[in-house]
């Protein structure tokens, strides 16, 4: 049961950063925005380091270094899938992936399910799929390149919480510090070798931050939880997180919510108490 609560803060922790990120890039290129997100995101996990400790033994700094990778490719092929769209087409895709893959390894590792929870483990891939697709009619079709990034940006989210797993469990939060250490490098890095595409306009400075220290938070609930529980739980509960971006811009953009995202709403609340059994 604890491990469930983490995850369900891991997802709704994850959902209010992709919000505040999303807004905070509309009036700047993204890798603006996430110059200002990565070094607070750093910057909790550093001010986290007294209280929760850090052992940075090989199996930390190379899981953590893994993570970190992950995490820079997973957020280059998301918003190329994303700009090539369609987005109701290729969101459920790399949320699937991103949800399927830990689950798979979990179950590989040995992980056992009760009855339960192989009912709840589908409904929450399914309530995945719901809640991250958009309310397009669907015509537009996904080209054949669409649908290998979007597959790749799934693999990559999904090798992020698995690798993060991996991590020693008495590491503390040594593979949060080198994870996002590793990331920011690559992403400022990024934004050297693009510095005269990124256009003259600011981000929202403090959205930015914000959204930073959320995905910090999100990540160190992710790996409270894994630490806790079975992977294939945690990973499918985290994966959720499209559910609190949609929430979010129902009650602060007034957005609409489309039919199928409230019957994956629904879909996610059946499937976290079946979950909550096993």
């Amino acid at each position: 049961m604890i491990a469930l609560v983490l995850a369900l803060g891991s997802s709704l922790a994850y959902g209010c950063a992709d919000f505040l990120g999303g807004l905070g890039a509309r009036k700047a290129h993204v890798l603006r925005t996430v110059l200002i997100a990565a070094p607070a995101s750093l910057a909790v996990e550093l001010l986290l380091w007294p209280f929760l400790g850090a052992s940075f033994s090989a199996g930390a700094i190379g899981w953590g270094a893994a993570s970190g990778v992950a995490s820079a490719a997973a957020f280059a092929l998301l918003y190329r899938t994303l700009a090539i769209g369609p987005m109701n087409v290729l969101s459920p895709v790399t949320a699937l992936v991103s949800a399927a893959l830990p689950v798979a390894v979990g179950l590989l590792q040995g992980e056992h399910l009760g009855i339960a929870g192989w009912a709840g483990l589908p409904l929450a891939l399914l309530a995945v799929v719901l809640v991250s697709a958009g309310g397009g009619t669907g015509s537009a079709r996904a080209s054949r390149t669409a649908l290998l990034l979007a597959l790749g940006a799934g693999t990559a989210i999904a090798l992020q919480l698995i690798f993060l797993h991996q991590a020693p469990s008495n590491s503390g939060v040594a593979p949060l510090i080198v994870g996002r250490a590793v990331s920011s490098a690559v992403t400022l890095a990024a934004a050297g070798l693009m510095r005269h595409r990124l256009g003259p306009e600011r981000p929202a400075y403090a959205m930015s931050a914000a959204a930073g220290a959320l995905d910090s938070a999100a990540n160190l609930l992710f790996l409270l939880a894994a630490r806790s529980g079975d992977l294939a739980v945690v990973a499918v509960i985290t994966a959720l997180y499209p559910a609190g971006t949609v929430l979010l811009a129902r009650g602060v953009l007034a957005e609409r919510v489309h039919r199928g995202q409230l019957l994956g709403l629904g879909t996610a609340a059946l499937a976290v108490s079946l979950l909550a059994l096993t």
